[in-house]
């Protein structure tokens, strides 16, 4: 069942760096913008740990040492640590072969923004910060793009003008979707990742998900061979509606329209009735195909919101590595 967006008729028009200009200068100024905004930020918050954005990399264990604070406690090497009395950990050799792919829907339904930022620009500022920390920290970063289809793919590479043209080429290709497309076919980008990243790499599927059914089995097969991270965009407006009158509303997908009276308590109950059922849905099916989640709205902050799941996957990270640490280990201070 096709997916009602809430896209007020006289919606303002497309603002922020798209509208600036397709071209490179446009990439480079929201680029030159967020370095100096939420990557200066997220340097300071994550203090160079970014082994939880990007897994996989570091296989060759090369030495042991001491324990430090920020270490994970999964390269704790238990054997020393008893035998010693102090907690050492393993130290790999960094495998530069790993790369992360972003997996973008562009579909009409990422158009949509309740304030100053749409859905699609927050898809292009994560991936605009994402990119960038991984890539110049050795990492190469690939992309594959949906519009009217998977219809275009970006070879992984790294260095920041690779990170420019990745950029480019999500105004390029936002500008040059054509209107009222028709559902998105979420599955198609899925299965045609799943046919082309074949070593393993770090997938972000970035997309509402606001799809035709069927998406599901595809990113569980994905993730079976690759580290899966399903970054959803979502805007406050799609879980809840507020009292503004009458209002045309738009099938951001297949440009239907209808108009509807927000005044009536019954109706606004009904839509928030949905819109959880949706969002139950949508979470269970998730976790079913065992993938971590990033939610960004456009109503939070970037950085915020990065740092949170980087939180979240180092809690996790010591729960898989057996749980709380020894009671002689706790007593030193260490998580």
């Amino acid at each position: 069942m096709a997916v009602m967006s809430a896209v007020p008729q006289t919606a303002p028009p497309l603002q922020g760096p798209q509208q600036t200009t397709l071209g490179r200068p446009g990439a480079e100024q929201l680029l030159r913008r967020l370095e100096w905004t939420v990557i200066r930020r997220l340097d300071g918050l994550l203090q160079g740990d970014y082994r939880t954005l990007l897994r996989g990399a570091g296989l060759d264990l090369s030495d042991l040492r001491e324990y430090q604070h920020h270490d994970d406690v999964r390269h704790i090497d238990w054997n020393v640590t008893a035998r010693l009395q102090t907690p050492y950990v393993r130290v790999f050799t960094e495998d530069r072969e790993m790369a992360a792919w972003f997996l973008l829907d562009l579909s009409p339904s990422v158009d949509f923004g309740s304030s100053e930022l749409r859905k699609r620009e927050v898809s292009a500022d994560f991936v605009a910060v994402l990119a960038r920390l991984l890539t110049r920290h050795g990492n190469r970063v690939g992309a594959m793009l949906y519009g009217s289809g998977a219809d275009t793919v970006i070879p992984p590479r790294s260095g920041r003008v690779h990170v420019l043209h990745l950029m480019h080429s999500m105004l390029r290709a936002a500008a040059g979707r054509q209107d009222n497309p028709g559902m998105t076919q979420l599955h198609e980008l899925l299965q045609q990742a799943d046919g082309l990243v074949r070593r393993r790499s770090t997938v972000f599927v970035v997309s509402d998900f606001i799809s035709a059914p069927g998406w599901e089995k595809p990113l569980a097969h994905l993730a079976q061979r690759h580290e899966v991270v399903a970054v959803r965009l979502l805007d406050p407006l799609e879980l809840e509606l507020p009292d503004l009158g009458l209002l045309t509303i738009r099938d951001a997908e297949t440009g239907e329209q209808l108009l509807v009276d927000t005044h009536d308590a019954g109706f606004r109950k009904r839509f928030s009735r949905l819109a959880a059922q949706r969002e139950a849905d949508l979470r269970l099916a998730l976790v079913r195909a065992g993938v971590d989640t990033l939610e960004l709205s456009t109503d939070d902050s970037l950085a915020d919101a990065i740092v949170r799941f980087t939180e979240m996957r180092k809690r996790r990270s010591r729960l898989s590595a057996g749980g709380a640490l020894p009671v002689h280990l706790r007593q030193g201070g260490m998580p």
